[in-house]
């Protein structure tokens, strides 16, 4: 995908909270990179659009969209990541979606480190299609 590299600890062993965190990354660029291809938004505008997209409650939704197409290994590592133990929960989001959001981010860092960012592109094209809060707001 954008940089890859080979990690000398087994993916296995990580934690979905490790996991998660590269995650929230790789759906970052995702967003980032088709609002700037697809759009003429300023950098405020393109901010206030990302945000609804990778925020706890817009990872709920876009997951909401995804979930039905995910293979057993994928809902697997959704689940560990929604049952991650977590000490704070996001200020506009319920703890329901908060640990949906981690679930989704947890699938997208596994697929990431485990170089599968074709799955990584069909799943996004998936959520793009589902989800585009630009259809709502008419940006």
């Amino acid at each position: 995908m954008y940089l890859e590299s080979e990690t000398p600890v087994d993916i296995h062993e990580q934690s979905p909270l490790n996991l998660a965190f590269v995650g929230d990354g790789v759906l970052e660029l995702l967003v980032r990179r088709r609002l700037v291809e697809r759009t003429r938004l300023t950098p405020g505008k393109l901010h206030a659009v990302c945000v609804k997209y990778v925020s706890a409650k817009g990872q709920s939704k876009a997951l909401e969209v995804i979930e039905p197409l995910l293979t057993e290994a994928e809902q697997a590592v959704l689940r560990r990541g929604r049952n991650a133990s977590k000490a704070t929960v996001a200020k506009h989001a319920t703890p329901q979606e908060y640990r949906a959001s981690t679930g989704f981010e947890a699938l997208l860092g596994w697929l990431y480190l485990t170089g599968q960012t074709g799955r990584i592109e069909e799943l996004f094209e998936a959520l793009w299609a589902g989800f585009d809060p630009l259809e709502k707001t008419g940006e």
